[in-house]
């Protein structure tokens, strides 16, 4: 008897599972379809049955959510609800950035002693001097191809598209954008080494801090074996820790994500695109098209289950979307990807590295972002000053170590460099946080396939751990 009750229980919790995936998924699309219609004004619907059907839908999918154990489906989740949020109620969302603020700091108190021990402990744990020399050419060879191609993509969309011809500056832009100067290479290279490590973990200047592990790691793994086990049970020790610390951390996070899109729509609006719509489109398309035609077929050819890699990238990628900081989402892309079958000392040197030699959607939009500049300003740029512009940004493009927002000061400094004006600027500040989404995630996204291409390039990538692969709670 108690088994045919616990039998009867288990079918029915399925067949309510099974209507409410569905009922999901009809609800929504049936809510986009409506607010596309409504917003472009092809149909007339009453206010408050769209606010309740809207509402109902967000209800539906948290009631999915709960019976979901994974924190992805929350966070993802939380993107629409405050969305919605922050729609309905501007006031109370524009005054609610506090949250998300609270756990990008709790995710910088990481970043620095993650870095440090997982560095030192994969080097000096495996003695392999010749490992990090081999990461270090192929992970910058790869980077360079990489980021070129990305150039290119950016180049080719905005050159299609025109989004910027026949924009005409605002008014009130009159008053021309502070620039900032932009890097030289001995600039660039000074930069790269720490003169107090205090001081670079403060000012959050992660090629420093990595620069210092990896000599740190180096001198520990030449010393005697009795001060050499001391310092990495330390190291193993706190990167377990930190691990750990993220873990507690990423339970905030679909709180912090909630609080940031309900802070950007309440902020900017839905209709904020306006007559911008065109290079925000630009933009995504481009970035897609890199996905599409250089990361997608390059984990092809390297025989990657995609589905399981997708999976794995999908928490990091979304919470990068959602705060618009590559920053927020590296310790859990460090701890996804060493779940996913790159191993540990691999991770621990191309994603640090990666943030500031790898950043593939930041260095796309800056090559877009600079001809659009070009194209308000009415100043053709002829093929070879666009050439001459990619290989400026190769270099400007560094060390901006995903802080949000930060390719605003590169993008200045490389429209000074080539005698640009900088007052259209003002004409992309509006919508760039809703640019920097997509960068941002196009970067996480860039790191993770890195770690998988350097991994399959050393013969060390764990093939069933990949396929094995979950994010489950």
């Amino acid at each position: 008897m108690k088994v045919f009750i616990l039998y009867t229980y288990i079918l029915i919790m399925n067949k309510i599972s099974k209507y409410l995936n569905l009922s999901c998924i009809i609800v929504s699309s049936i809510t986009v379809l409506l607010f596309v219609l409504v917003s472009y004004h092809i149909v007339s619907i009453d206010s408050t049955f769209f606010t309740f059907f809207r509402n109902f839908n967000v209800i539906l999918i948290l009631l999915y959510a709960i019976r979901s154990k994974s924190l992805t489906v929350w966070i993802l989740i939380s993107i629409v609800a405050g969305a919605e949020f922050g729609y309905d109620f501007p006031s109370i969302a524009i005054n609610m950035q506090f949250l998300s603020d609270i756990f990008l700091r709790m995710i910088k108190t990481i970043i620095a002693p993650l870095i440090f021990a997982t560095l030192v402990n994969g080097i000096a744990g495996h003695r392999d001097l010749k490992l990090i020399g081999r990461l270090g050419w192929k992970s910058i060879l790869y980077f360079e191809i990489v980021s070129t191609l990305a150039l290119v993509i950016g180049l080719f969309a905005i050159n299609i598209s025109r989004a910027g011809v026949g924009l005409v500056l605002p008014a009130d832009a009159a008053a021309p954008i502070a620039a900032v100067k932009a890097h030289s290479w001995s600039a660039f290279l000074l930069n790269m080494f720490p003169e107090n490590i205090a001081k670079s973990i403060f000012d959050g200047n992660i090629l420093q801090v990595v620069v210092f592990s990896i000599i740190f790691g180096i001198a520990i793994a030449q010393i005697a074996e009795r001060y050499r086990g001391t310092m990495l049970r330390f190291t193993e020790g706190l990167a377990e820790t930190m691990f750990k610390f993220t873990n507690m951390v990423m339970y905030f996070a679909p709180v912090a994500v909630f609080a940031a899109m309900a802070f950007t729509i309440g902020h900017l609006g839905l209709d904020v695109l306006g007559n911008l719509l065109k290079l925000l489109a630009t933009l995504y398309v481009a970035l897609f098209s890199f996905l599409l035609l250089v990361i997608f077929p390059l984990l092809l050819f390297l025989k990657v289950p995609i589905k399981k890699f997708l999976l794995a990238i999908s928490e990091p990628a979304s919470i990068a979307f959602a705060t618009a900081n590559s920053e927020s989402a590296l310790p859990s892309a460090m701890e996804f990807m060493e779940r996913f079958g790159v191993p540990r000392n691999v991770v621990a040197f191309v994603i640090p590295t990666g943030y500031s030699f790898n950043l593939d959607g930041t260095t796309l939009y800056l090559s877009l972002a600079c001809v659009f500049v070009s194209q308000v300003a009415g100043v053709d740029l002829s093929v070879s000053e666009q050439i001459a512009m990619c290989l400026v940004l190769m270099l400007t493009s560094k060390g901006v170590a995903g802080v949000s927002r930060a390719s605003l000061v590169v993008l200045l400094g490389t429209l000074t460099t080539f005698g640009l004006p900088s007052t259209p600027v003002f004409l992309l500040l509006g919508i760039d946080v809703l640019m920097d989404m997509a960068r941002t995630t196009v970067n996480v996204i860039g790191n993770c396939t890195a770690t998988v291409v350097m991994a399959k390039w050393e013969n060390v990538f764990d093939e069933e751990k990949a396929r094995n692969f979950t994010n489950e709670i």
